[in-house]
């Protein structure tokens, strides 16, 4: 009897090995600029911050799945199935949390009119059309985010971008007559499944002269809520204010013209990051230090899978 069932066991184990593996579906989220869900994970650098500690106890749970916050079979009927005020949530209730109003959530410190290359990590590759929105000027995070607060059409939009590293690096240029806190949202409708992933990421831009200075609703700039972090400077220009002038603000490169509606899909070859280029830096709240979220050892993110 021992010997039969030792051949038993010995015959499962050989014949799961030659079983198909179960296909892996994809996951992903923004880590540059940094997305409220990552921020706010067990992997990211400003959990213990007040906005993630707000939302973890409005979820009732922590962002452990912070790469899974996903709607099936949406179809780009965006705007019919994820509701007002649910946008970052993607209308999930495991993601309630993240649909907050407050002005204090983790920021990344952006240039008007500068180039951007988001980082957005993903597991393994998979086809479908990124869509980058900025919220209009005049948008005040103290109210609960809306399809009114997006223009129609997305500053940029690019498809099937390779996965290089671990992430997709969607470059766009940032319209240039935003000042304040705004909100980075990001569509990312698969073509080879049949989800749609929906990301919020707070960016704040310092004041500038298209925009006039003002901030939301004609007020200063809401980045006074938070505590500043920078990127790399741009030698050639000088330093734009900031709301915290302790840390220069991030610049890429400069303006040379209006801002441009659509961005085409660009080759990761013609993207990968230069030598001494490095993601921006996430803006914390409640007077933390800053932490780089990636292309550093400070957090190395774990790929999910399943």
């Amino acid at each position: 009897m021992t010997a039969h069932r030792t051949v038993t066991v010995a015959a499962v184990a050989v014949a799961a090995t030659l079983l198909p593996a179960t296909p892996v579906l994809a996951h992903g989220a923004p880590t540059d600029p940094v997305s409220r869900v990552f921020a706010c994970s067990p992997e990211g650098a400003s959990r213990a911050t007040a906005p993630c500690r707000a939302a973890i106890t409005a979820n009732g749970a922590p962002f452990t799945a912070w790469d899974n916050l996903r709607v099936a079979n949406v179809n780009g009927r965006d705007r019919q199935i994820v509701p007002d005020g649910r946008l970052c949530s993607g209308g999930l209730p495991a993601y309630k949390g993240l649909d907050l109003a407050r002005s204090d959530w983790p920021s990344t410190r952006l240039t008007p009119g500068s180039s951007l290359t988001m980082a957005y990590s993903s597991t393994i590759p998979h086809t479908g059309t990124f869509k980058l929105f900025l919220t209009k000027q005049g948008y005040d995070p103290t109210e609960p985010l809306t399809w009114s607060d997006l223009p129609a059409q997305p500053f940029a939009q690019v498809t099937d971008p390779p996965l290089t590293d671990g992430a997709y690096r969607i470059r766009a240029k940032l319209p240039a007559d935003r000042s304040g806190h705004h909100v980075l949202y990001t569509i990312w409708q698969n073509s080879s499944t049949t989800d749609t992933y929906y990301s919020c990421s707070d960016v704040v831009f310092p004041a500038s002269a298209a925009s006039g200075g003002a901030g939301p609703r004609g007020s200063s700039s809401s980045a006074s809520s938070a505590s500043g972090t920078t990127g790399k400077k741009d030698p050639s220009h000088p330093p734009r204010p900031s709301p915290s002038p302790s840390r220069p603000a991030r610049s890429a490169s400069p303006a040379t013209g209006e801002p441009a509606t659509s961005v085409p899909g660009t080759p990761a070859a013609a993207t990968a990051p230069r030598p001494g280029d490095g993601p921006s830096l996430p803006l914390l709240a409640g007077g933390a230090g800053a932490f780089l979220l990636a292309g550093g050892a400070a957090v190395t993110l774990r790929r999910r899978r399943g």
